[in-house]
Order: structure tokens, then C-alpha cells, then sequence
């Protein structure tokens, strides 16, 4: 979730760079990007070796007061902050005041359903839990009482542990437990143990009341037009599954903290850089708040992104390599991720993300793909074949996805990557997309 007439004003005038170096590629793939698929603006941070060797601002912070973007633009989290609140969690966890396998059910009132449902779970999208209701209003504001309320009337999908499936709710409810087992609101936690002694000077919870310097303005493409974003009530600008401002400065902070291990021991990064193991034995590439993966080329690549109200957001940590890229945009569906990978690829050639071949397919077996499908009870996309290629509309955007093998497709200039599945008949039966987390949407009659 975490997850809008405007005329695109670009200018390469405005793009801000630190890079040492006399030619800018990543300058010039950027300002080109933005152009190329109608996004305002990006800021940029990459830290190699201990340093930020860039940390840029390109296009519109503003576009309806002309304001560029600049390495202290604020910019929305999305669940990008989901990192922070396990963080958080962790914490407690080391000062002993709360332990990753304690029931939830220890901590707050919750139905017997939840009887094995861990701390633990809910970090690692395992608990069984999804995402917000359909038909639940962005529009209301809730306490904190609420929305649990709303989340323990959800149904389960699986029994705790025995799938990975990506939710909202899960980081919301620990954003409620911080509370209850702190005595303080979550954010105030955040501002207290990490943003303050860190040094993230432009880093709290959002608050379209308060007066915040530099705020980018957030849009979204709606038939090809940018627009601005929709309004979203005060309260659910402030849940722990990513509600933050955020500068990539203050990014450069925070990773910096990371990579010198700061906040928790040795051990405790050990825990939430772990893949989680499932209980029939195999693992999930996510640990807490992160995603845990590794590049085409092998490298180890430690990832989260994050969308909500007209922004994007992707922090990649490649370890091994030495290497950080942080991207912030401020236009709903933009692909920070392919942003991040391509930057990281001028500074480690082999990080770059790998080239995709187009393949020709039947025609017929274009047209059996062709129709409805469903991502749980919260949103039907319809595809459609045009020439070649299969083509449905994400987030305002036309998404042309083209083919490379029989079953599986890609976007150019994106890192979404699409797959259709076939029963024992045949029969296609869901339309995966992965984002990298992936999204299975069903088949409709």
C-alpha cells in the first residue's frame, strides 16, 4: 500500500551532484528517465567504501511552484520505513522487554486464532495476515484501538509460519505493540533511539499539518496526465508500516549506521539480515523489514521499497560489494528500484540489472492470457493483447509487458518481471507479478 492537469516541467539545470568525476552517467540516465516516463523528480544516494560518493536531486520537487529537487528534499517512505520499526522491535528485543517468539497474544488482546502468531511472524510477513481491506476508507481517522480492532477481524490466510505472504497489517500491529510495551507512540521511538543519535536531522513521521522545509510534493499519472495525489486522513500518515519523511542525507545516515553496525549487536543484525525459515523447513528471502536476495550475478543484495501517495521509495545494500544506492521519487508507480540497480551498475559494473531478450510468441497463446484477474479482494487488472505484447493499465500508467519466454514477460526500463501459471489442463490460472515481493492475482471466470 505503502503503495495524481500538470505540465512535466524537467530541466537538467536542476540535477545536483556531489560525483567527483567529470562525465556523469548517472546524471545523464537519470534526467532521461524522468523525461522518458513522466516523473517530476528523484533524489539519489550512493555510499561506496564508508563514502557518499553521490548524493544528487534531478527534476521537480514542486512542478506548480517550480521547486527542484535537492539531496534535502523530503520525500514520503512508503514501506521503506518498515526497516525503522523492526529496528524498534529489536531493540526491546535486546533490553529484553520483548522476545521475537513471544506470542502477540501476550501483549495485546487478540482472538485464540492468534494464539501462535509471533513477534517474530509479523516481521517476517509469515503470520498469516494481509493486506487493508477493500472498501476500507483512506479518507477516516482511526485510533490506535481501531485499526486493531479492523486487523483481528481480518481472516488468516495459513497457519503462522507456514507461508511468506507480504502485509500492511502485520507492521501496523507492531507499531501498536511498540506502544504498548514502551509506553510511547512508535514514532516517538523512532525519533528518540534512532533519528536523534544518528544524526537524521530531516527523518520523523509525517504530518501534512506541521510546517516541513522541503517537503516534495507527491503525483500520479492519471491517463497519461500527472496529477496530484490523493488525500489520506492524519491518522494512517502515522502507522509503522511506513509512514515517514525521509532525505536521502538522512539515508546516508542511517547506512552508515548499518554498515558500522550501530543500535543493536553484532547478533541482532545477524537475526534481520536472515532469511526466515518456514515450518516445512525452507526459507522466504525476507528477515525483518528487509528483503533478502541475491543479484543475477550472485551478489547478496539486502532491499526494500516502498510506495504511498504519489511517492516511491528503494534502499539497495549490497555488502559485499561495499556499495548502497537509496532512490526517492514523486510519482505513484515510477520504478525506483530500476533507478537504484542501474546507478549501482556505474559504480559496480556487475550489479547493473541484466538486459531481457524479447521473445515472438504463438498468437494464440497471447490471446489465452488475455482477460481478468484478481489480487485478493483489493484490485482487478484487465490485459489486453496489442501486436505482440500484453498490455493493462498499474497506477494510472499503461504497463506494457512483452514477452520473453512462453510464460513469462518483462517491462522494459522497469525491474517488474510478470509469469502466468497453468493448471494440470492447461488452463492459465494466475498472473504473477514480482515487484520483486511477488503478487498473484487469480484468474476471473
Amino acid at each position: 500500500m505503502k503503495r495524481i492537469e500538470v505540465t512535466l516541467l524537467l530541466a537538467t539545470s536542476l540535477a545536483l551532484t556531489t560525483v567527483a568525476w567529470g562525465a556523469d552517467p548517472a546524471g545523464d540516465f537519470v534526467n532521461g528517465y524522468l523525461k522518458k516516463k513522466q516523473i517530476p523528480g528523484c533524489a539519489v544516494m550512493v555510499r561506496q567504501n564508508g563514502k557518499v560518493v553521490l548524493s544528487a536531486g534531478y527534476g521537480m520537487a514542486n512542478l506548480e511552484h517550480k521547486v527542484g529537487v535537492t539531496p534535502e528534499t523530503v520525500f514520503q517512505s512508503g514501506s521503506m520505513g518498515k526497516q525503522f520499526t523492526a529496528m524498534a522491535v529489536m531493540m526491546l528485543v535486546e533490553e529484553h522487554k520483548l522476545s521475537l517468539d513471544d506470542p502477540i497474544s501476550k501483549h495485546l488482546t487478540v482472538p485464540g486464532s492468534w494464539s501462535k502468531i509471533t513477534v517474530r511472524h509479523l516481521l517476517t510477513h509469515t503470520s498469516g495476515l494481509g493486506d487493508y481491506p477493500e472498501g476500507f476508507s483512506l479518507q477516516k481517522d482511526y485510533t490506535e484501538d481501531d485499526l486493531l480492532k479492523m486487523i483481528i477481524a481480518q481472516p488468516l490466510a495459513f497457519a503462522a509460519g507456514d507461508k511468506w505472504n507480504y502485509s500492511n497489517l502485520g507492521y501496523v500491529t507492531l507499531g501498536i505493540l511498540i506502544r504498548k510495551v514502551s509506553g510511547e507512540f512508535y514514532g516517538d521511538v523512532l525519533q528518540r533511539r534512532i533519528f536523534g543519535p544518528l544524526g537524521m536531522k530531516y527523518a520523523r513521521i509525517i504530518s501534512e499539518a506541521d510546517i516541513i522545509p522541503n517537503r516534495a510534493a507527491g503525483y500520479k499519472l492519471k491517463d497519461g496526465v500527472l496529477r496530484n495525489q490523493g488525500w489520506v486522513s492524519p491518522t494512517l500518515n502515522t502507522t509503522a508500516d511506513g509512514a515517514l519523511y525521509l532525505t536521502v542525507e538522512d539515508m546516508a545516515r542511517w547506512d552508515e549506521a548499518l554498515a558500522a553496525e550501530k543500535l543493536l549487536s553484532h547478533g541482532g543484525f545477524e537475526q534481520m539480515w536472515a532469511p526466515v525459515k518456514l515450518n516445512n523447513g525452507s526459507s522466504a528471502p525476507y528477515g525483518f523489514g528487509w528483503g533478502i536476495r541475491k543479484t543475477a550475478s550472485g551478489h547478496r543484495i539486502l532491499e526494500h521499497g516502498g510506495a504511498w501517495q504519489g511517492f516511491v521509495s528503494y534502499i539497495a545494500r549490497y555488502p559485499d560489494d561495499g556499495l548502497t544506492a537509496v532512490v526517492f521519487c514523486n510519482r505513484a508507480g515510477a520504478s525506483a528500484e530500476h533507478i537504484a540497480k542501474k546507478i549501482a551498475g556505474f559504480y559496480v559494473p556487475d550489479l547493473a540489472p541484466p538486459n531481457h531478450s524479447a521473445a515472438k510468441l504463438d498468437p494464440e497463446v497471447l490471446r489465452s492470457y488475455a482477460g481478468e484477474y484478481r489480487l485478493e479482494d483489493r484490485l482487478t487488472v484487465k490485459l489486453s493483447v496489442a501486436n505482440d505484447r500484453l498490455e493493462t493499465t498499474w497506477l494510472g500508467e499503461k504497463l506494457v509487458m512483452v514477452p520473453e519466454s512462453e510464460t513469462t514477460f518483462f517491462e522494459e526500463d522497469s525491474e517488474r518481471t510478470f509469469r502466468f501459471a497453468r493448471d494440470d489442463n492447461g488452463k492459465v490460472t494466475a498472473f504473477i507479478i514480482a515487484v520483486p515481493e511477488e503478487l498473484t492475482l487469480r484468474r476471473l471466470p
